[in-house]
């Protein structure tokens, strides 16, 4: 009988070791859930052996989270500046991180709100956008506002109001708690009530841009390889097209 318990116990506690070195920690900006939603499912349908855990929050909150040490094996940022952060800081397996995405920067609300152009925002009483400290869409409209010369204005009047990550942001817009918000176009396609009342004008702020790369740790992961090379293919890119990404390639 205690035999037979041994091997049972044996038997179990190598089955976890072996999912455990079959787990994909991958980290991806919030921005991005709905397609690596798509994507991971599709990945793992393909390769049923590899279990895959994401975790989607602001670009800024992943790369901290990372650099104190939380797992991750593929990081997919909104914004080079924390991808840069985690190079810097040696969690980035060299030479693999590459621009694989870029995306759009639109304000949306709901149709009552009537502004079309970016400066007839100061009009507005109440107005969503990421935090500009760790949400790269949040960086992003900061730059737009102040190159268009508002932000000062709304900041000291105090109209803005800082969500945890864009699709928070988003969530105000569509629920018209917010006259309108600032976040990504593929964000503003997926609201139920609120549209796209203009996109903001390119050249007020840096291209979106979505690096991606393994972690040192991941790095030495065969599994996180098949994933983070998976990730280029025309069948994930198509995935990337669908829910209104421009891939790189």
């Amino acid at each position: 009988m205690k035999r037979s318990l041994l091997i049972t116990v044996l038997t179990l506690l190598l089955g976890t070791t072996s999912v455990h070195a079959k787990t994909i920690n991958i980290s991806v900006a919030a921005s991005m859930t709905d397609a690596f939603t798509e994507i991971v499912t599709t990945f793992t349908g393909m390769h049923p052996e590899i279990q895959v855990q994401t975790n989607f929050a602001s670009s800024g909150s992943l790369a901290k989270q990372i650099n104190q040490g939380a797992p991750a094996d593929i990081y997919v940022s909104a914004n080079p500046k924390w991808m840069t952060f985690l190079i810097d800081n040696k969690e980035i397996a060299p030479g693999t991180d590459h621009i694989f995405a870029y995306n759009k920067l639109v304000f949306t609300g709901l149709a009552t709100t009537k502004v079309t152009h970016l400066k007839q925002i100061v009009s507005l009483e109440r107005i969503a956008m990421g935090n500009p400290k760790s949400v790269p869409a949040g960086q992003y409209a900061k730059q737009a506002m102040t190159g268009a010369g508002i932000y000062k204005q709304l900041a000291e009047s105090k109209k803005l109001m800082m969500a945890k990550d864009v699709r928070q942001a988003l969530m105000y817009a569509d629920r018209g708690e917010v006259d309108g918000s600032f976040v990504y176009k593929t964000d503003a396609l997926l609201a139920r009530n609120a549209k796209i009342l203009f996109t903001v004008p390119d050249d007020l702020y840096n291209r979106v841009s979505y690096p991606l790369a393994l972690t040192v740790a991941g790095a030495t992961k065969p599994e996180a390889q098949v994933l983070y090379e998976f990730i280029n293919t025309d069948k994930a890119l198509d995935i990337l097209r669908k829910y209104g990404f421009e891939p790189a390639q």
